[in-house]
């Protein structure tokens, strides 16, 4: 690669790093609301996220997840079950274990703290022609791709040291 090509492949990276920096203050800005006027704790946020991100999990994975003790789990969803914000069953597969899911009014709370930005997001992609979505959405796959490629080879790069 010639060094104009390079020149230009750095400032087209640093673009989006500044464009990507910009986009991420809108959507905290957004999200930001409903967390402010929330009373849950971090901890509580912490397991509602997980819980909206990876679905119906054992507690010990979930303890795992958010970095506490099942001990400290059981407290957190305790408070949370409290307010029908989660809830807790056995696992049909193996009775000792304890699953733990987010209620209706739980995704409703999710869905309120996301809702804004993603309602924003679409009106946003909706006032764009198609040629230019054509073009993001290829280059936001060729992102992904690229993440997750890099994700498949960070442990062994990791083993390398």
């Amino acid at each position: 690669m010639d060094s104009d090509t390079s020149d230009a492949k750095c400032e087209l990276i640093e673009r989006l790093r500044d464009l990507e920096v910009r986009q991420l203050r809108l959507f905290v800005r957004d999200r930001s609301l409903p967390l402010l006027s929330t009373t849950l704790t971090i901890q509580q946020l912490k397991v509602l996220v997980a819980l909206a991100v990876d679905g119906n999990t054992p507690t010990h994975e979930l303890a795992e997840r958010i970095g506490v003790s099942v001990a400290t789990l059981t407290g957190i969803v305790d408070r949370l079950s409290a307010r029908s914000l989660v809830l807790r069953r056995e696992d049909p597969a193996d009775r000792r274990v304890r699953r733990v899911d987010l209620t209706e009014k739980g995704r409703a709370l999710i869905d309120d703290m996301w809702g804004t930005s993603r309602e924003r997001t679409l009106a946003a992609l909706r006032s764009l022609d198609v040629e230019t979505l054509r073009g993001l959405v290829r280059g936001v796959e060729a992102v992904y791709q690229a993440l997750l490629d890099s994700s498949r080879t960070a442990p062994a790069r990791a083993e390398e040291r």
